[in-house]
């Protein structure tokens, strides 16, 4: 098949990259830009713990002026990729939640040590993780430490390729990246609905923003994770 990613780098190439090792054409258009924030407030210490439900924080780490007390404490992600970008930015004390925001509540609430909890989130936010978490007895501070922003066109050939309906599905890893695809198809002047193609989404929050904006052939992941969400290109 040939098949279109709107993640955001680093993580667009790696999905694409793994798409076409399964012999499928990727194609890659990010349609968010992420920018991280190396001033981000933090809070007054100290914390238990720090949360994260994005690899995006975690890399948000590196340039950061309190880096070195970040990473002294544990983290606990909300998934596998989370989890894997946290160790890579030199946490040693890695948690993950293999799940969405609630299970990283549940996760929290069976492991964290009582005190206050750092969450290092973006600027837009699908979950209310701190009021999850304040339900289960902890006081949570959010620090918004990235942002993404979003890509108003396609590049010329993903363009062509949409136009001409080459392409034969489009995986939607966020609310945020299904909004910017529609913005860009209709910058386009592509009409979504007449692409003949399926559209993969990672959850059903992901999939309800095209489902609102009228677009057929949604497929949802029965977990929000990339594996998943292959299960459904290359059924087993």
């Amino acid at each position: 098949m040939r098949l279109l990613v709107t993640r955001p780098q680093p993580d667009g190439a790696r999905t694409t990259a793994a798409l076409r090792a399964r012999g499928h054409v990727a194609e890659l258009a990010p349609l968010l830009r992420v920018e991280h924030d190396p001033a981000a407030g933090l809070g007054p210490a100290p914390w238990r713990a720090v949360l994260i439900t994005s690899p995006n924080a975690a890399r948000a780490v590196a340039a950061h002026p309190r880096k070195a007390e970040l990473l002294a404490l544990p983290v606990f992600a909300v998934g596998r990729r989370s989890a894997e970008a946290a160790a890579a930015a030199g946490f040693s004390q890695v948690l993950s939640a293999d799940g969405d925001a609630q299970d990283l509540v549940r996760l929290v609430a069976a492991r964290a040590a009582p005190g206050r909890l750092l969450y290092l989130a973006g600027e837009d936010r699908a979950a209310d993780l701190a009021g999850g978490l304040a339900a289960r007895g902890f006081t949570t501070h959010t620090a918004v430490v990235y942002r993404a922003v979003a890509v108003s066109e396609f590049p010329p050939a993903v363009r062509a390729a949409l136009a001409a309906r080459a392409i034969d599905g489009v995986l939607h890893y966020s609310a945020r990246s299904a909004q910017a695809f529609l913005g860009a198809a209709a910058t386009a002047g592509i009409d979504v609905n007449a692409l003949n193609a399926k559209h993969y989404c990672l959850s059903a929050q992901v999939a309800g923003v095209l489902r609102q904006a009228g677009v057929a052939g949604l497929a949802v992941a029965p977990q929000p994770d990339e594996p998943a969400l292959f299960g459904l290109i290359d059924p087993a």
